[in-house]
């Protein structure tokens, strides 16, 4: 055991050598737009959404993971949500897309993992919803399994995720879980070069706008040339998509998961997740030839919940079309601080074939955005 003196020798050496601990990105001072944030600050602060990961890093090589969405804590195959999908970039399996927007919406907890895992992630869900009380004589279920491809730094072909983990990832959501980094479907991801991972972010209305709460969470797994409150960090970094013949790290893949408390119907959810997709390009992403960029777009608001045996008609209420910017800036804002936070909070990792991937470099990223006053020199 440490005596005191170390300890505060240890720290002391710790602060002095300029090295930063992996925080969110608000934690240095660096506010992404201009809307509060939820309590939070994650997609837990839409009220009824919770998110459960489920970790894998065995050996020298296992490097992945499952995380679960739900739209809410009841039975979501009897109580289903208005959803939307919009694609940015296909290159990706998003299971159950077609149905969610021939329908406009889902039935399903909302599940990431990796590539090659989208059937057993899909088996799961299946399994899950069938066994849950009212789902007797169900004989159809869209299971919704977004994914990217974590083959660089995990053993991808050993399909290591099975269905207990995806039914864990399940079991152990919770309204409260803003976990990031190096976790759940994030474990393997890399983003701009860098360790890349889950994040998440929210934003809130204010009253004369709705009130309304729009919440994200990203995998993300791309490339591009990164930017932070629009400075070009990944060119002063020189670490940047084409930069030389060696750096075209620019595939892999991001989902984003958007929910809102607005009572939004599909056509304007599809419209929400167009706005997300502009979030993910203030941060530096290019949709790249081999990056698949889905966003799954969803409204918790108890109105327009749909009963699995509904009525002959339903009347609804929704937000109307002259009242939707708000929303739209709220989720532009959102999935680029989402973005940010994984990687602000991923941990550098060592995986298959012992690659490396390094963590961003939060004292240089600092520095270039105290040189453009994006944050004050101390």
């Amino acid at each position: 055991m440490y005596s005191k003196a170390a300890l505060f020798l240890l720290l002391f050496c710790f602060l002095a050598s300029g090295t930063y601990a992996q925080e969110r990105i608000r934690d240095y001072g660096i506010e992404i737009g201009v809307i509060p944030t939820g309590t939070q600050n994650a997609i837990t602060d839409v009220s009824g959404v919770k998110v459960g990961h489920t970790t894998l890093v065995k050996g020298d090589s296992i490097r992945t993971g499952v995380t679960a969405i739900l739209p809410h804590g009841g039975n979501i195959f009897q109580q289903k949500v208005p959803a939307a999908v919009f694609v940015g970039n296909g290159f990706g399996k998003l299971a159950g897309s077609t149905q969610v927007n021939e329908l406009g919406n889902i039935e399903t907890p909302i599940i990431l993992t990796n590539t090659l895992s989208v059937a057993t992630a899909m088996d799961a869900v299946i399994k899950y919803t069938l066994r849950q009380k009212g789902n007797e004589n169900v004989r159809s279920v869209n299971a919704v399994v977004g994914e990217t491809n974590d083959g660089y730094l995990n053993d991808i072909r050993g399909q290591h995720v099975k269905t207990r983990d995806v039914l864990s990832a399940i079991n152990n959501a919770t309204e409260n879980n803003a976990q990031e980094g190096n976790i759940g479907a994030g474990t393997g991801t890399v983003c701009f070069g860098y360790k890349g991972g889950i994040g998440t972010s929210s934003r809130k209305l204010p009253g004369s706008l709705g009130g309304y709460t729009v919440g994200v969470l990203v995998q993300a797994n791309f490339g591009g040339v990164l930017q932070i409150a629009g400075i070009n960090v990944g060119k002063e970094l020189s670490r940047f998509a084409f930069s030389d013949q060696l750096l075209n790290n620019v595939d892999g893949s991001c989902m984003i998961v958007v929910a809102t408390d607005a009572p939004l119907d599909h056509r304007n959810l599809d419209r929400l997740a167009k706005r997300a997709f502009m979030g993910l390009a203030k941060t530096g992403g290019i949709a790249s030839n081999g990056s698949g960029d889905y966003i799954i777009a969803f409204s918790t608001a108890k109105e327009t919940q749909i009963a699995y045996k509904t009525t002959h008609l339903l009347k609804q209420e929704v937000v109307a079309n002259d009242y939707m910017s708000p929303l739209f800036m709220a989720a532009i804002e959102a999935t680029e601080e989402a973005i940010l936070n994984a990687l602000f909070t991923a941990k550098a990792t060592t995986g298959k074939n012992n690659r490396k991937i390094e963590a961003l470099p939060v004292s240089k990223v600092l520095d270039i955005l105290k040189e453009h006053r994006i944050i004050k020199k101390k």
